[in-house]
């Protein structure tokens, strides 16, 4: 049976909220060549001009009239390389909006090229910093420059200058098959960082990186088990992203307030590449080539604001099948109230189709977690 338009409308507003974060690329070129990398035009040197960004902050401005701020996040390639007078240019059409606290600007960054200028302007409009680290040297041995040279030290390095000048950063480190087996080093070196917080993406298969063994949910429910015993035994270091979500979620369902988790809406994440297109649901699909889905294009920002952008979703193929995916996960998937689906490149690029389900993504990132406490919950129960 066909379904109509306004039932698509209907099925995505149940989904989706209005968006909290907008991804923005300033560049596509990254100082850097890591293994894993999924960006496909991180050699190019194209650069997001003051009209793409003017563009943008009219859009965020409209999207936050209902007094909730907006997170505008920098990220990919290597935002810093536009260099500091450049991106000050950037973020002068937000700076209104900043000091009204409707906008809060972050940046992730590998943190090689972090210089004062760079720590003025981060204080000057108060930028929010994640680093991209690793671990230790051996396990940061990927993140290599353009010469295949390591960068570890110039990463430690801009840390440094980011903790001379008191600026607070959270971290991501990527855990592939090295880090995966050495649970403990990346932890206690995570914790000498000084850092606020911290994140791990398990590596996965996206973009162009696609032909890189990935860990499985055995490894990956083992280093969990390790984050959360090292959670439970060590005050005072940087909390962990996944470990605040599983916590939150237990808290909420412990308090009797699970209405409040199954109330939250998915944001539709959307980014905005150099030149001003538009991309929804994951940051990983911009810049992907697919007839198909008309290279994820939901519009142009030099065309249409974002708000109108975000009101045609429900007509896009891609969302469409996201939304079907959604729905199948809800009723197939034991962890689905834990996990709330998988995200929309996990499954168009490691099953090839966004109406699928289960990801490697969700076997390692979200259910090994939840078998991981588990298992020690048990544990604790049998001694």
């Amino acid at each position: 049976m066909r379904t109509h338009i306004s039932d698509w409308h209907s099925r995505y507003h149940q989904w989706f909220a209005a968006p909290q974060t907008v991804v923005v690329q300033p560049t596509t070129w990254c100082n850097l060549d890591c293994a894993y990398c999924y960006l496909p035009f991180r050699r190019l040197s194209h650069q997001m001009s003051p009209e793409v960004a003017g563009a943008l902050a009219a859009s965020v401005a409209t999207l936050t009239e209902s007094g909730h701020p907006m997170g505008v996040v920098w990220h990919g390639g290597e935002p810093l390389a536009v260099g500091p007078r450049r991106f000050t240019t950037l973020l002068a059409p937000f700076e209104a909006l900043r000091r009204e606290g409707r906008v809060h600007h972050y940046v992730q960054t590998n943190a090689t090229l972090i210089s004062d200028a760079w720590c003025d302007l981060l204080i000057a409009h108060d930028v929010q910093v994640g680093v991209s680290i690793d671990g230790p040297a051996a396990l940061n041995a990927e993140r290599v420059d353009l010469r295949g040279k390591p960068t570890f030290e110039r990463t430690l390095r801009g840390i440094e200058r980011l903790r001379e000048r008191d600026i607070p950063f959270s971290t991501i480190a990527v855990v592939g098959d090295q880090g995966i087996v050495m649970p403990e080093e990346l932890l206690e070196f995570l914790t000498t960082l000084g850092c606020h917080s911290a994140g791990f993406n398990i590596e996965e298969a996206e973009g162009v990186n696609l032909g890189r063994p990935s860990p499985g949910p055995e490894q990956a429910e083992v280093f969990w088990r390790h984050v959360l015993t090292w959670t439970l035994g060590h005050d005072g270091g940087p909390r962990f992203r996944e470990v605040e979500r599983l916590a939150e979620y237990l808290r909420l369902m412990r308090t009797g307030n699970r209405p409040e988790w199954e109330r939250r809406r998915l944001d539709p994440i959307p980014t905005v590449s150099w030149n001003g297109d538009v991309v929804l649901l994951s940051p990983e699909l911009a810049d992907t080539v697919d007839p198909v889905y008309d290279d994820f294009l939901a519009g142009s920002l030099l065309e249409n604001p974002l708000p109108e952008i975000l009101r045609g979703a429900h007509r896009l193929r891609y969302v469409r099948e996201f939304l079907t995916g959604l729905e199948r996960c809800r009723a197939e998937c034991e962890f689905f109230d834990f996990c709330r689906g998988a995200q929309a490149a996990n499954r168009y690029f490691e099953n090839g189709s966004l109406t699928s389900t289960e990801t490697n993504y969700c076997r390692v990132s979200r259910q090994a977690l939840v078998t991981a406490l588990s298992g020690l919950a048990a544990e604790e129960t049998s001694t």
